[in-house]
């Protein structure tokens, strides 16, 4: 019986597509992949965009790369689906992408000086997307922000547009007054409105501090990951001391795991001001 020619590795791309249309096939395929929808792939696609992320994050190479292909997948089994529906497919991707990259980028594939600087570029950049955005009938300054995009992206993605068109701050310090203004308003809520009012004034205090993050040029979902991966990486550092007193965290009290944490953060930063100085 001859070997199955997608069971050795050559021609990749044609190899990976491939693969998925056979996992596709109705009769012969795998029941769980025939069964998906564009919507449905959808959240393991963002799943996947945060591997990829967070193997970045973490300074792992090796597993940068799998978390690449299994990104790559995503795209490719979109493009499958979007095949068998006749709404496009893997070529039409990719065309598409090439000739926006190659629109994007005049003063590398066209007659544009490339003697400008990165703010500069980022300024044409902006107005070629504007004008992608008009040949759409996309007139609204917000338009075209992806509404599944992560809430406080989103959130920074909206306050850029509309900065664009003069509606911003000039001064943080006005940004920093409304964080104020916002945090009263929960605390007010808190004893006098209803859960979804509360739920409300949370999300401005929020919207906010994407605003406060946008003018202190700070990536809030990388901040935020950063302060996730600092409290579990000091909650374990309190699990570590309360095991070697034999006890476990439930076997603990608030008290003597504020102590802990305090311990476990003065120890932080005495290591980071050795790392410093060495």
């Amino acid at each position: 019986m001859a070997q199955d020619p997608l069971l050795t590795s050559t021609g990749e791309i044609s190899r990976l597509l491939e693969i998925m249309k056979r996992l596709r096939d109705p009769e012969a395929g795998c029941p769980w992949d025939v069964e998906q929808t564009y919507d449905t792939i959808a959240p393991y696609t963002i799943e996947e965009a945060y591997e990829v992320a967070d193997a970045i994050e973490r300074g792992s190479i090796p597993e940068l790369e799998g978390e690449l292909g299994d990104l790559l997948l995503q795209v490719v089994f979109q493009a499958q689906i979007g095949s068998e529906a006749g709404d496009f497919d893997f070529e039409s991707i990719t065309r598409n992408i090439s000739d926006k990259m190659i629109n994007r980028h005049p003063h590398v594939f066209g007659n544009e000086s490339r003697d400008k600087s990165a703010k500069q570029q980022t300024i044409d950049w902006e107005k070629i997307k504007a004008k992608e955005r008009s040949s759409k009938a996309q007139s609204g300054a917000l338009d075209g922000v992806a509404v599944g995009l992560p809430a406080l992206l989103r959130a920074v993605k909206l306050q850029k547009r509309a900065a664009r068109v003069g509606f911003d701050w000039p001064d943080i310090s006005q940004v920093l007054e409304k964080v104020v203004e916002e945090t009263h308003e929960l605390a007010e809520a808190r004893d006098e409105l209803t859960q979804a009012e509360v739920e409300e004034e949370f999300g401005d205090l929020l919207f906010v501090m994407a605003n406060v993050a946008r003018h202190m040029k700070v990536d809030p979902e990388a901040a935020l990951r950063s302060a996730n991966a600092k409290f579990t990486r000091r909650f374990e550092g309190i699990e570590q001391r309360l095991a070697a007193l034999g006890k476990t965290a439930s076997e603990s009290d608030l008290e003597e795991m504020d102590a802990l944490w305090n311990a476990v953060k003065q120890d932080e930063k005495a290591r980071a001001k050795r790392a410093k100085s060495a």
